[in-house]
């Protein structure tokens, strides 16, 4: 019982829309009415700008920290990798928003860096130079989807099952995404410091 209790807490923790929130809060508006009308950090800078972006990405990257945790204190590292994953799955599909959320990377970040710091640098460094010199975020995000089971098979097996569901879960919120990169469509980082 304790067990199904930290999945369905990590799960509402995970489906806090931060983003939301906080533009709403600034009076910002309906962020799902602007720009790509998803309700992560990246849309968040179209309207609100590099800060509140920044706050945003932090904020979801805590509450996927918070679910670990959660799932560490209850049986161990493995159940606190499937309790951030649950963390993700709110993300992307809260139940608040008739399950219409953000795309899961910040959370992603989350739980790389309350399981295995090593891998949160492995895949940040790798988001930073390959959004910097491509200037796609997305591809950015692609490419860490496709290193993160890598380094989890690398801590260990039950992780590395973790990482695979995360990645998956993430490569399909990002399917139009990567359908634009192939096609030249995608749209580049916009670096708005102020809004």
């Amino acid at each position: 019982m304790i067990y199904i209790f930290g999945i369905i807490i990590s799960y509402l923790l995970g489906s806090i829309p931060m983003g939301l929130l906080l533009t709403r809060i600034a009076g910002k508006g309906d962020l799902r009415r602007v720009g790509s009308g998803n309700i992560g950090a990246t849309n968040v800078m179209r309207v609100g700008g590099f800060r509140m972006a920044a706050i945003t990405w932090l904020l979801d990257m805590a509450k996927a920290i918070a679910a670990v945790f959660i799932g560490n204190a209850i049986a161990g590292d493995a159940f606190g990798a499937w309790c951030g994953f649950a963390a993700i799955i709110g993300h992307c599909y809260p139940v608040w928003l008739r399950f219409h959320g953000g795309k899961g990377i910040s959370s992603l970040f989350g739980v790389l860096l309350a399981i295995n710091p090593i891998a949160f640098a492995v895949c940040g460094i790798e988001w930073i130079i390959v959004a910097l010199f491509s200037g796609y975020s997305s591809l950015g995000a692609v490419v860490a989807f496709c290193l993160m089971p890598i380094l989890g098979f690398a801590i260990g097996t039950d992780i590395g099952f973790a990482f695979l569901s995360i990645a998956l879960v993430c490569l399909w919120r990002h399917r139009e995404n990567i359908g634009r990169l192939i096609t030249g469509r995608e749209s580049k980082i916009e670096w708005k410091w102020k809004k």
